[in-house]
Formats: structure tokens, sequence, C-alpha cells
């Protein structure tokens, strides 16, 4: 039987665990694992072959082909490496599966500025697939975080930068 001691010390390993999970859309999954295959079968083939093209010209000291190429094995094996510790803390949420009329991750929202009477849509996704200029915002952002929870009608408060801003839900779908 564990000690008192040791059964904290493995909830703790769990909740870290458990903490180390990314939330991700199934198409952002999806895009990842092409992503590694494409640089694994595609890209290193290429960098391997430029690479021993560039040592075949002789003195690597002054070879900038030579360097140029590690250079971009290195960037090609450290994306491959991100990508891959992102699919593997990665935890995968069918959205299309998701319901109901308040805010939780993969929800898209329309919101009104109260000041400014704006509308901004935006949908909800991993802080890896978040892109502002498509729509996608982090579940980590300010935003979202203030929004989680919310119904149709409420309005939030989201500390910015340039000071706190004021928005009503006016929709939620998924």
């Amino acid at each position: 039987m564990l000690g008192s001691t040791a059964l904290h010390q493995s909830e703790e390993k769990w909740e870290k665990a458990e903490m180390d999970k990314v939330p991700m859309t199934a198409e952002s999954h999806a895009t990842m694992l092409e992503e590694v295959k494409r640089l694994k079968s595609v890209e290193r083939p290429k960098i391997i072959k430029a690479i021993a093209e560039a040592r075949a010209h002789g003195d690597l000291s002054e070879n900038a082909e030579y360097h140029a190429a590690k250079e971009q094995q290195g960037l090609n094996e450290a994306r491959v490496a991100e990508i891959e510790d992102s699919i593997s803390r990665a935890e995968v949420i069918d959205t299309t599966r998701l319901s109901g009329d308040t805010v939780k991750f993969g929800a898209k929202v329309r919101l009104i500025d109260e000041d400014t009477e704006a509308e901004v849509t935006y949908r909800i996704v991993g802080e890896y697939e978040a892109d502002i200029k498509d729509g996608k915002i982090s579940i980590t952002s300010p935003i979202a975080r203030a929004l989680i929870g919310k119904s149709v009608g409420e309005s939030v408060e989201v500390a910015t930068p340039g000071g706190g801003k004021s928005y009503e839900l006016v929709a939620v779908s998924f």
C-alpha cells in the first residue's frame, strides 16, 4: 500500500501529466500529422541530397552551400521535434460533436464591442492553431478565458494592453 507521501507524489505526477495536455481540434491535429509527414518524407531527403552535393565540392570550411544546407537541416529537424511534441501532448477534441449555448473550446462566438458597436467573430481553438487573421483565438487568450462558460446575452470584461474592453456575446455556434 502506498504511504500518504507516495500517494501525494503520484497524484502530483498525474495532475502534471494532465496539465501538459494541450487541447487541439481534430482538423489541426490532422494538419500537424500531414506537416510532420511532409517534413520527414519530402524535405528531409531534399536536405540530405543538398548536403551530399555540397560535400562533393570539397573544402567544407568555406563551402556556403554546405553551411546553408546544414542550417536548413537544423531548422527542419527542430520543426519536426516541435510538431511531434505538440502531437504527443494533444488532447484532440472533435468539435463536430459539440453543441449547446454556452461558450467552450471549439465554439464560434459573435461579439459586439460595447464601446464601438463593432462586431467580431472568433473561433476558440488550441494555442498552436490560433490565427487572429483567420478569426481563431487561443483558449489561453484573455478574451477566450473571459468567454468560457458564458451564454448569449451576457457581457464580458476583458483586460487588454490598451485597457479594459467590454463585449456582449450575441451568438454561440459549433
